[in-house]
Formats: C-alpha cells, structure tokens, sequence
C-alpha cells in the first residue's frame, strides 16, 4: 500500500475542517438617515477619523419605496430586513397584502441566535421591520404584542411604556416569562439567562445632547460577547436610530453627536469581527435625513446646511467586511441586502 503524501493529507485535512465550518455571524447596522454628508461631517468632527474607512467594500443602495420616491424607515427596514418593495408606513407586509419572513426571523429558523438594539424605541419603524407585521408603523401597541410573541434572543432599546401602559391593561413584560429583564449593561454581562430584554427608557430615549449616554460602543461589545459564548452563529441588528431625528430638527449638533455614538459601535463591530475571522459585518443606511450639504468651514469645525426636514431620494452607502462582503459592492435596490445577507448563510 502507497504511503500519501503529506501534502495529500493536509488537502483532506482542509477540506474537512472547511467542510464543518459554521455559518457566518451576521451584524447589520444601520445608520438611520446617514447619508454620505452625515458621514463626511462626522468624520471630520472626530478628528477626521471613522471606523467605516477600514471597510473591505463599498456599495450604493437606492433607496425609493414602492409607492414613493421619497421613503420612510418603515418601507426601507422592511426592504432590508425582508427583500420585498411595499408601501411607506408598512412593516413586514407586501403591497398584495402578504406577511414576509425577516432575515431575523429565517436566521432563527436555522438555528442562529438573535439581538435586536436601537437607540430609539424598541418598537420604532426600523428595529420593528425585523419582527413586526403591520400595515402602519404607529400601531405601536401592537408591534409591542407581536414583539412579546417573537422569538429574539436579546433586544435593546426604549418604549417600554407600550408593553406596561396599554389600553388593553395588559402587562405584555410580566407575559414574557422566559425573559430576563435588566436594567444595567452590568446585569446583561453577568445574566445566564438565553432571553434577555433591556428597556433603555420608558418612552422613547433622549438624544446624547439630552442626557442618553454615548454608549453604543458599550451595548455592542457587551452582546457581541455574551453572544459569542454560544456554538451556534448569530446576527445582530444596530440601528443608531437618532441620526434621523437630528436631520429632521436640523440639528447639525445632534446628527454629529448621533453618528459619532454609532461610529464607535461600528469600531467594536469591525473589531470583533477581525479577531472572529467569520464575522460578516455590514453598514448602510435606510435612507438620508435633512438633504445635507457641507459649505466650508474646517475639519472639526464644518458648515452644515440643511435643504429640507424631511427625508431624501439619494442612494446611501453600504459597507462591507468579512465573508462574502464582495458581495455588497455595486449599485442595486435596498431589497438586494437581505438577498445578499441570505446567501451568506450556509
């Protein structure tokens, strides 16, 4: 009998360990109203310095709904987090009125674990788009019910005023029983527990220049890490949800202030994922805020100019880093990032 070459053993040996490779752990975030300006200015103000720099490729995402050019982060969430086109003000619902599976929700099914944070409520039209189905956004009672039916493993943010203080009288958190509910990053680092629920704020969270800490950065690391205890793969939705709100009040102070909190999340993001070595992680925006514009001025001290209070048409970029992250280059419609997130998955 031949003796096999070393070399013939290392190609076996490879192949199996390549073979048992798990499926990718997934971070999405979205920089709700971040356009390229939001991210030029931010940039500069943080000392001309942004974590999105060490990304592997760029892409752009069109942005349009199904029935306006002009789209809200209702219609947006559920392109990405579903695929499907619909209607401004609808979560999870197409157009012909047909409930879509979310990228949360079929990760979960194939044995992911699941984290959902936001810098706003809970139950706010992004965060909501990858669980809920609703045909308007405000519904916000019952988006908060259908949360308290779901299946996410760990989830962050404002609103708990919708789940205790209901018109139906229902105390939806003492329903959720297999929760561990905290109140401090501290108790979700120690917490044993599979489910966990961290309501940030009663109503919805305060701006950094209104007293929220700048602690995205800190939340991120912490589920990153007590995730990455578990054999099984997961994804992860960010949203830094109060870039919007400062291009919708004009406030060049608090868009600043917003992405600069959600840039350091990206860092530890990226951070992890470099050290994971199977960690894909991609950034973009559901759509721009306020039709900013820099006029001058000098790094760390730029002139904003702002065009509307409302959302914009413009495409936003994508950022993406680690398997299959070539994916994300080129230009195409915002559905096409849950298709590209979908393929990613063994």
């Amino acid at each position: 009998m031949k003796k096999i070459s070393i070399g013939l053993w290392v190609f076996f040996f490879t192949t199996i360990i390549w073979s048992q490779k798990k499926s990718p752990n997934i971070i999405l975030m979205i920089g709700d109203g971040m356009g390229l300006t939001q991210i030029s200015s931010g940039m500069y103000a943080n000392d001309n310095s942004t974590a999105l720099e060490q990304f592997d490729y760029i892409g752009l995402s069109k942005t349009a709904s199904f029935d306006k050019l002009i789209t809200d982060s209702a219609a947006s969430g559920t392109a990405m987090a579903t695929g499907i086109k619909t209607n401004n003000k609808v979560l999870g619902i197409s157009p012909d009125n047909i409930h879509q599976k979310s990228i949360l929700e079929i990760c979960k099914e194939k044995g992911y674990k699941t984290a959902l944070i936001a810098t706003s409520s809970i139950v706010h039209a992004t965060p909501a788009s990858f669980y809920a189905k609703e045909n308007s956004r405000y519904n916000y009672e019952n988006i908060a019910l259908q949360l308290r039916n779901h299946n996410i493993d760990i989830f962050i943010g404002g609103g708990s005023k919708y789940f205790t203080t209901r018109k139906d009288k229902r105390n939806l958190i003492n329903e959720m029983f297999e929760y561990k509910f905290i109140k401090s990053l501290d108790e979700l680092e120690k917490s044993i527990s599979t489910k966990v629920g961290y309501f940030t704020y009663f109503d919805e969270p305060p701006s950094i220049l209104n007293g929220r800490p700048a602690n995205l950065d800190l939340i991120t690391r912490t589920v990153l890490n007590k995730l990455s205890l578990n054999k099984s793969p997961f994804i992860v939705v960010i949203e830094g949800s109060q870039i919007d709100w400062g291009g919708h009040d004009n406030d060049s102070k608090m868009v600043l202030s917003e992405f600069i909190d959600f840039d350091s999340a990206v860092k530890e993001a990226l951070e992890f994922a470099k050290n994971d070595g199977n960690t894909l992680v991609v950034v973009t925006a559901d759509h721009e805020t306020g039709g900013m514009s820099l006029n001058g001025g000098e790094i760390n001290n730029v002139n904003i100019k702002f065009n509307t209070k409302s959302h914009t048409g413009t495409m936003v970029p994508v950022f993406s880093f680690g398997p299959s992250s070539e994916t994300f280059s080129g230009i195409y419609e915002n559905t096409q990032i849950f298709y590209k997130l979908r393929e990613s998955i063994k």
